[in-house]
């Protein structure tokens, strides 16, 4: 459906400090990517590097029917193998939402199916709190027609030049050179610059918001932190304390509430899956890979007890959080802890990676020996 490899020859003679717009920087280009496992760990990789971050996307999107979630295809994908050989679009947001706000850009040129197409008429694309998305999206050219990336190709035709003005701008001159007039492209500009900081809280706190009426813990706190009171909400007091690097203190308030959610609506409830859910991204933030892979466990067999499906978003996010946690241990006592329990976890969800299973029984056959 779209020529994207036509791109690449442009994008490649732009310097890598020009795309980045930073003084120095590191470019790392996948073309045809075959494996949405690949993209995954290079993403994340990415994502988990310091200092700004660009991507630039160039692709078509397609529906995945059964589970009605928007996919970037890759070389094998076809409409009817979406699901397995596509690139899932909420991976993107659940990558980028632990970087820090104003720092993370994603500039996209993409081509979408008629399904995709009528979905983003109701529900427009994400890419998570604090994440600046710009580019177009325009319907699919028809069958047996092959759309050019014209807005990705004009933007990287400007930054050739070795000028790339604020990015607001830079979008706004592309559109009005790229896009013809009378067509019915989406065009992507939201830029949360002044957002705050958090963006995994920020998302929780829109998924499941805490009730005004709830009566929430009275929370004591140094004579630097006000208490958290009921009828207030607790994820900025949260923030707060993250900002400041008062990570127990975070962990405390976030664990107060969970009870608090407990005691109201029980077990496995969405609003004690919520809390939890906040405890396991204070963990990495507190870059604490054991207390978080514990949490997201937990996370997984909560979702799992409500009646979630194995393959759920949800539940195969939690899963992967708690395998990638897992992989950031390396205290040889703690990965021979929480081993079982991942390889039971991934068992019953193993996710979309192949061989899940046997990338954590290895992991353990290499620790097996070694002494904490």
């Amino acid at each position: 459906m779209v020529d994207a490899a036509s791109v690449l020859p442009v994008l490649a003679a732009v310097s890598p400090a020009v795309l980045a717009g930073t003084a120095t920087a590191s470019v790392v280009e996948l073309a045809d990517p075959l494996d949405p496992q690949t993209v995954l760990t290079r993403l994340r990789a990415a994502a988990m590097a310091p200092g700004p971050l660009t991507v630039y996307l160039v692709g078509q999107l397609h529906l995945d029917r059964r589970q009605q979630l928007q996919h970037v295809a890759l070389a094998r994908t076809t409409a009817a193998t979406v699901r397995y050989t596509g690139f899932p679009w909420h991976w993107i947001a659940q990558e980028l939402r632990l970087r820090p706000p104003g720092g993370t850009t994603v500039i996209a040129d993409l081509h979408a199916d008629m399904d995709s197409w009528q979905q983003l008429a109701q529900r427009p694309l994400d890419v998570g709190t604090g994440v600046a998305l710009y580019g177009r999206i325009a319907p699919s050219p028809g069958r047996r027609a092959v759309a050019v990336p014209s807005y990705m190709k004009a933007l990287a035709t400007v930054l050739r030049s070795g000028h790339r003005p604020p990015l607001p701008d830079l979008h706004q001159h592309v559109v009005a050179q790229a896009l013809e007039e009378g067509a019915t492209d989406i065009v992507l500009a939201a830029d949360p610059a002044a957002a705050p900081l958090a963006n995994g809280l920020a998302d929780l706190r829109n998924r499941v918001p805490v009730p005004a009426q709830q009566q929430g813990p009275a929370l004591g706190a140094p004579p630097s932190q006000a208490p958290v009171t009921a009828g207030a909400d607790p994820h900025a007091a949260i923030t707060k304390a993250v900002e400041a690097g008062r990570h127990g203190e975070a962990a405390a308030m976030a664990a107060a509430w969970e009870q608090e959610a407990l005691r109201t609506y029980g077990p496995s409830s969405p609003e004690v899956v919520h809390w939890m859910e906040v405890r396991g991204h204070l963990a990495i933030f507190a870059k604490d890979p054991g207390r978080s892979c514990r949490i997201w466990l937990d996370v997984v067999s909560a979702r799992l007890t409500a009646g979630q499906a194995p393959d759920g978003p949800d539940v195969e996010a939690a899963a992967d959080l708690a395998h990638h946690q897992w992989e950031q241990v390396r205290d040889p006592d703690t990965v021979r802890e929480l081993g079982p329990a991942l390889v039971a976890l991934r068992r019953r969800v193993p996710g979309r990676q192949r061989g899940t299973v046997n990338l954590v029984q290895q992991r353990l056959v290499q620790f097996h020996t070694q002494v904490g």
